[in-house]
């Protein structure tokens, strides 16, 4: 038997995360919350994190949408658990150049590759990077709170 074609491993990736999603549910005690909505779909994401020292020690999503807003939500939880917020920042930047400009995914991005597709369907793209978005919310949140702790 011959190997899938790419499209159809990556259909089943973002379909697995959006049946089994990682990380999903509210943290008992996040350091920060953001939350985003995609007004033309109706489209929610709800994305808490838990900051230890400039890691994201614990995160955790829940909002409802298509399969791929969540399964978005889903993978980033998955790729930035225990990362640095830096590193977090960057990847952001590298999935939006990927969907947004159709830039090369950059192999940083691991499954996350898997979203590449979604560039081809500009309806979706917003679908996409909602959570995304709410996560830089979250991360712009985390060094205003950083900065005010260090300057108060």
């Amino acid at each position: 038997m011959s190997e899938p074609p790419f499209d159809d491993l990556y259909r089943e990736l973002i379909l697995d995360h959006y049946r089994r999603p990682r990380n999903h549910g509210p943290l008992a005690a996040p350091t920060v919350q953001a939350e985003g909505v995609n007004p033309v779909c109706g489209d929610e994401i709800h994305l808490d994190l838990a900051i230890d020292n400039g890691v994201i020690a614990d995160l955790g999503f829940w909002g409802q949408g298509c399969s791929i807003s969540q399964s978005s939500a889903s993978m980033l939880t998955e790729r930035l658990k225990g990362r640095p917020l830096a590193e977090a920042e960057e990847v952001a930047g590298k999935v939006r150049s990927m969907l947004v400009e159709g830039a090369s995914p950059d192999p940083s991005l691991g499954d996350l590759e898997a979203l590449e597709g979604v560039a081809k369907l500009p309806v979706r793209v917003k679908c996409a990077l909602l959570a995304w978005n709410v996560l830089l919310e979250a991360l712009r949140q985390a060094k205003a709170a950083a900065q005010e702790e260090h300057h108060g």
